[in-house]
């Protein structure tokens, strides 16, 4: 357990010094394609960091050898979304209170965002949630072909954030890393550093993961049980990264669209793979983590809505991560 241990710390540090450079890199790639912060997040960002999850999903649920590592991948495609909707969101929370009267926000600590507009994501995310979560109750012939709604979903969803306007911009990037020297560097040199940045995170990440997957045995939970409760805290750990870096630097708006874009990838893309893959029926751990999911981006939805969100509001979110686990636990 100690190698496990020691792996572990090891894969963390080596995915949090990849987010570094990738949310450097992701920024400049943003300027170069002259789309807005905003989508930055929303789109580049978040499909650098989730697209690798989404890989794995496919993997698990087209060539899984038995039916136990198809039910990963389909618990993996409900895990991201709970992870990313509580842990994520408590991150940039509680980065705020820390950093907060540093970044000049004030006693309240504010949140600055565009709440109508992360409002409507939360909406829309809900809205494809609750149908995928549907899907899972019920069983006919044509429920495969749904997939490809999901993926139109997604589609649509990466067509209006490129193609919307952004909110203000919150500062210019920092030197790209690779050419610190140079004021405008090449779009070479800027697609190397985010693509090698891309790759290190990947791999570290399936260390991360790897390891999760042996304390899973140790603290005698199932294969499933393992997927939907540990691994997500590794798959959306990039996301979970790039938030605290974004949030330290007073860019909250490019964090918060990279946790909420992710989430839509998470909705979509793997939903899709389980559709076409598996017969997409969920047990009682995985509708666990439909209602936590659900409570938090309930939440979020009201909170964005009103227009005023404070970092002690964001981190109230981490809370639904731990009764998830209780609950899971409870109905395993």
């Amino acid at each position: 357990m100690l190698a496990t241990f020691v792996l572990l710390l090891a894969s963390a540090g080596i995915i949090y010094l990849s987010c570094e450079l990738f949310v450097n890199g992701v920024e400049w790639l943003g300027r170069k394609l002259d789309v807005s912060q905003t989508a930055t997040g929303s789109i580049l960002a978040a499909f650098g960091t989730a697209l690798p999850e989404s890989v794995v999903t496919l993997v698990a649920t087209a060539f899984g050898d038995h039916q136990a590592q198809k039910q990963i991948g389909v618990g993996a495609a409900l895990g991201g979304p709970l992870a990313l909707s509580t842990i994520a969101y408590a991150v940039v929370g509680l980065c705020l209170l820390v950093y907060g009267q540093r970044l000049g926000r004030g006693d309240r600590v504010l949140v600055k965002v565009d709440g109508s507009r992360l409002s409507r994501d939360q909406a829309w995310f809900l809205g494809i949630f609750v149908f995928k979560i549907a899907l899972g109750l019920v069983a006919f012939s044509f429920k495969p072909w749904l997939g490809i709604a999901f993926l139109a979903a997604y589609a649509g969803y990466f067509w209006a954030e490129m193609k919307g306007e952004g909110d203000d911009e919150e500062g210019e990037p920092a030197a790209l890393k690779l050419r610190p020297r140079d004021a405008n560097p090449h779009l070479g040199w800027v697609l190397a550093q985010t693509a090698a940045a891309t790759l290190a995170i990947f791999a570290a990440s399936r260390v991360f993961v790897g390891q999760l997957e042996a304390v899973g045995p140790w603290l005698r939970l199932s294969p499933q049980l393992t997927a939907l409760l540990l691994s997500p805290i590794a798959t959306e750990l990039p996301e979970t990264m790039n938030a605290f870096i974004w949030v330290r630097q007073g860019k909250e708006r490019l964090a918060l669209a990279n946790i909420s874009g992710a989430m839509m990838i998470q909705a979509t893309v793997p939903t899709a793979f389980g559709l076409f893959f598996t017969p997409w029926v969920l047990d009682r751990p995985l509708l666990a983590a439909a209602a936590v999911t659900g409570l938090s981006i309930c939440f979020l939805f009201l909170a964005f809505r009103r227009g005023q969100v404070s970092g002690a509001m964001l981190s109230q979110v981490g809370w639904l991560y731990g009764v998830f686990g209780i609950a899971a636990m409870a109905v395993r």
